[in-house]
């Protein structure tokens, strides 16, 4: 009996971010079902143990740098996968930052951390795509996913620069959905609730997520596979007619009244 074949067979995936969290879960599940997945990252050490452990498991996976903050890295990344595959079909900006003590309310918040948390957040996904689709549409097509965040749909009390920023990317999102659809480049969106990774560890209180929680309907923490199954379902033919599609993966978060909270308090 011959084997199934794989959902991304013989795809190429660039994903930023990719040593840990959405993006390390993100690369294991694309290369699960058989995409060849470029891991790009500062660190070429972590990269490897990621790459390891994908080739153990019966993956295919390299390395190609990246840096936040040298941005010709995010056109270098593109050009040195296409250079070595000849392709490109995914490309996954998984890559976002912010300064929880600088980015907080308009009045409280460091106006210079404002502007560059914005940017730092938008150009990871404007530089990268722009390097990317004219190597998609010369191969007849190609998927970008963008991870946002449910903070760009829901305004918060903190945090202004991030939102305001994953906003952004949502629009542009749509935009680039729009402009290259013809010529079978998508794009799509996911937009993460509260997920277990080092970053929520590491930047909210257990109070926080306990009363975060008394919002989401499904009562629980989302995982890091739970986005990745997202990306996976955006980076191949299970989504070939969907693009321009913002996709929150948050639980419900958002959905009930605001009064939903108080009311489990009862």
């Amino acid at each position: 009996m011959a084997a199934p074949v794989k959902k991304l067979d013989g795809k190429v995936a660039v994903i930023t971010a990719s040593t840990k969290g959405i993006g390390l879960e993100s690369a294991k599940l694309l290369a699960e079902n058989g995409c060849t997945v470029y891991i790009a990252a500062r660190s070429k050490e972590l990269a490897d143990e990621v790459i390891a452990d994908i080739i153990w498991t019966g993956g295919k996976a390299k390395f190609v740098r990246f840096n936040a903050r040298e941005p010709a890295t995010y056109t270098t990344m593109i050009e040195e996968t296409v250079k070595a595959e000849g392709r490109l079909d995914i490309l996954v900006n998984n890559y976002g930052s912010t300064d929880r003590t600088l980015d907080l309310d308009l009045l409280t918040g460091d106006t210079d951390a404002f502007f560059h948390i914005v940017q730092d957040n938008l150009q990871s996904v404007y530089l990268s795509s722009k390097a990317a689709i004219p190597h998609m549409i010369k191969s007849g097509g190609g998927s970008i996913v963008n991870i946002s965040s449910i903070g760009s749909i829901s305004p918060d009390i903190s945090g202004l620069a991030y939102c305001v920023a994953k906003s952004a990317v949502n629009t542009l999102t749509q935009n680039i959905a729009t402009q290259y659809a013809r010529y079978h480049v998508r794009c799509n969106a996911v937009l993460p609730g509260m997920i277990m990774t080092d970053a929520l560890k590491n930047n909210m209180t257990n109070e926080f997520q306990d009363s975060f929680l008394r919002h989401v309907p499904l009562n629980r923490v989302g995982e890091p596979e739970d986005i990745a199954n997202a990306v996976l379902f955006f980076a191949g033919d299970d989504s070939s007619y969907i693009t321009g599609h913002i996709l929150d993966v948050a639980g419900g978060f958002g959905i009930p009244t605001p009064m939903y909270g108080d009311n489990l308090m009862r």
